[in-house]
């Protein structure tokens, strides 16, 4: 029997990672991983996302997109009101500030990548290899070397699942890191499943995004996803929970 890890990882994105679909507005790429010790998963993050839908939707089927609460399309009509969508807003952040888990995550400058060494190659990629990388470091640390943690995805289609799979096991077949192909496994589900982990990834994929397009803009998601992203020593995120390209 598999040894199984004490810790779970999500992984979702923001952004488009195709070179030729760039958004002058939002010109990036954001893969953003978010590493949940499973007990702390269990008994925090889990009954804390339930709460809030039972408070704001009256149940819990109700499936957190980050796009869909912000344009508050269907079912999110109710964060037209003001006062509902800044008391959302402000469950929300506390719930992310407060909930035990760390951040590593990929920002893709789409159009110096595509004018980069780095053109010929698929951006996803290079954000997937770079936070996969980064989340075995910390896992390391934290005694979990040859259990199997489980990386979770968000299905995108059928053939775009299917190229991730080939290249999560690529990365993992070539890696040069000893004892990383052997810790992760690969998981890709609908969001429909309704999972908090994912949920919360996708939540924190874009206010990291913005933070590096407007550094000086306020942005209150970021002050309370700061904290969680992977530091060296020194305090210092940049490649060690932050990785920009170029």
């Amino acid at each position: 029997m598999e040894q199984f890890s004490d810790y779970i990882v999500y992984v979702d994105e923001s952004g488009d990672h195709e070179l030729s679909a760039t958004n002058t507005d939002y010109p990036i790429f954001v893969l953003s991983f978010c590493v949940f010790k499973i007990s702390d998963y269990i008994n925090s993050v889990v009954p804390k996302m339930q709460q809030i839908k039972f408070t704001y939707f009256g149940h819990d089927m109700i499936v957190f997109h980050e796009r869909e609460i912000r344009k508050q399309l269907h079912p999110f009509e109710i964060l037209k009101v003001e006062q509902t969508r800044n008391s959302f807003h402000s469950e929300l952040g506390k719930l992310v500030e407060e909930s035990p888990f760390t951040v590593v995550a990929t920002v893709i400058r789409k159009q110096e990548f595509a004018s980069s060494y780095l053109s010929g190659l698929n951006p996803y990629h290079v954000a997937l290899e770079f936070g996969l990388e980064r989340v075995f470091y910390h896992l390391q640390h934290r005694s979990q070397r040859d259990k199997k943690v489980f990386v979770v995805f968000e299905a995108r289609g059928k053939k775009e699942d299917a190229e991730l799979e080939l290249e999560f096991r690529r990365i993992l077949d070539e890696t040069k890191i000893e004892g990383m192909g052997e810790m992760f496994k690969f998981r890709c589900v609908s969001k429909q499943v309704n999972s908090s982990g994912l949920q919360i990834a996708d939540l924190i994929a874009r206010p990291i995004g913005l933070h590096v397009l407007k550094p000086e803009q306020s942005n209150r998601a970021w002050d309370g996803i700061e904290p969680k992203i992977r530091k060296s020593p020194s305090g210092n995120l940049h490649g060690w929970g932050l990785k920009i390209y170029p």
